[in-house]
């Protein structure tokens, strides 16, 4: 694995707020609108069982990392 390949999956592995509203089957706008400050006219009820969407992507996530550093520790 070169140094690309090792930045290319250590950077995927993000969670980003796309990747929270596909688990949630929602909108990426709906969940930018639920992180806003609940006084604001746009803000939006987070969808729900976001805690189970974003605990599952977590651990993907995590799992991935581990994974990765394992193949590039040898």
């Amino acid at each position: 694995m070169d140094f690309k390949q090792a930045t290319d999956r250590a950077t995927k592995t993000c969670i980003a707020l796309a990747d929270i509203a596909e688990v949630s089957g929602v909108t990426h706008h709906s969940v930018r609108r639920a992180r806003l400050d609940p006084r604001t006219v746009s803000y939006r009820s987070p969808p729900g069982g976001w805690e189970q969407a974003i605990a599952k992507l977590a651990r993907e996530r995590a799992g991935e990392l581990v994974k990765l550093a394992e193949e590039l520790e040898g």
